[in-house]
């Protein structure tokens, strides 16, 4: 298996003597945002537009670019509320990025603390002489090899292949649409009806996060997602999902499905990783996520047998 190590080394000749200055998102600076954020390859799902756009308020998100590169800033993943920053993204050395954000801190009064930060880049940190490397256990992402979730092949599949074959027995003439700016309203509709689920873990969070899926379907046409609509032969959604492509990998941010219509949620899982990969044959792996430390998120995660977890840490100086 190749090295999943998610981000590329650039050259680049800005100075690491520049100063931050952090701004709220506005339709200027978006262009720009995404404009970099293509250019990196990362597996990580808050190095994505959908990420960063999905949480931008929960965590308080503000943004500073330097020439090519990005920083972000905002509060600690981890529930403290502590003002944290997410990985710098672009075309500048890490060591140069990250002993922009130590002066920012140490010329604004603030302790130093980046949140999120992918287990491939911690050695770029302990070389700048940080602190304490906390573990987020609950965020780590995870990620599956996208030819496996296609064909769902070999014995540990066989229930998701048992639920795929119900769906498609019960709805023999089900299609699966391309989620665009011509149904993305009525998907967002669909996601509305379903409500939102009352035994979440944290049910604050799981608030949020139906709203901005909402939120996010309604808005298609502002940036580069790839998505899918199953429904069945009734014509009536039965699941939708939502991701974008980076690099070589499918990061999901939205998958729902009418638990009322048998197999939905598997059917959509596997059919949508067979449409990628016949349009998109370079796709190596599927991010689906973390689980928020909710129980039932993470045995439907496990159920599906990861290649690999993307573990994310609190990295202090």
């Amino acid at each position: 298996m190749p090295s999943l190590r998610p981000y590329a080394s650039c050259a680049s000749n800005t100075s690491a003597h520049s100063t931050l200055v952090f701004q709220s998102l506005d339709s200027n600076l978006a262009e720009k945002i995404w404009n970099i954020i293509s250019t990196c390859r990362t597996r990580s799902c808050d190095q994505t537009a959908g990420g960063i756009l999905m949480w931008i308020d929960y965590y308080n998100y503000s943004f500073a670019t330097v020439g090519n590169t990005l920083f972000i800033k905002g509060v600690a993943e981890d529930g403290s509320g502590r003002t944290a920053f997410s990985l710098p993204m672009g075309e500048m050395p890490m060591a140069d990025a990250i002993q922009l954000v130590l002066d920012y801190c140490a010329d604004n009064g603030i302790a130093p603390l980046f949140s999120a930060i992918p287990e491939s880049a911690l050695d770029s940190f302990i070389a700048k002489g940080c602190g304490e490397i906390t573990e987020l256990t609950d965020l780590a992402d995870y990620i599956y090899d996208a030819d496996s979730l296609a064909t769902l092949t070999g014995k540990a599949y066989n229930k998701k292949r048992n639920h795929v074959n119900r769906f498609v027995s019960d709805n023999p003439e089900w299609t699966l649409a391309a989620l665009d700016v011509t149904n993305g309203h009525v998907a967002a509709e669909f996601v509305e009806r379903l409500g939102l689920q009352s035994d979440k873990a944290d049910p604050k969070l799981a608030a949020y996060e139906w709203a901005q899926n909402i939120l996010m379907l309604q808005n298609l046409g502002k940036y580069k997602y790839i998505g899918g609509v199953l429904t069945t032969d009734g014509h009536s959604i039965a699941a939708v999902t939502l991701g974008e492509i980076i690099g070589d990998t499918l990061i999901l941010h939205i998958e729902k499905a009418d638990h009322n219509v048998a197999g939905a949620g598997e059917a959509i899982n596997k059919f949508f990783a067979e449409k990628i990969l016949n349009e998109h044959p370079d796709i190596r792996y599927i991010n689906r996520e973390d689980c928020a430390g909710d129980p039932g998120l993470r045995f439907a995660k496990e159920s599906y047998h990861p290649t690999m977890l993307l573990r994310k840490y609190n990295v202090a100086f």
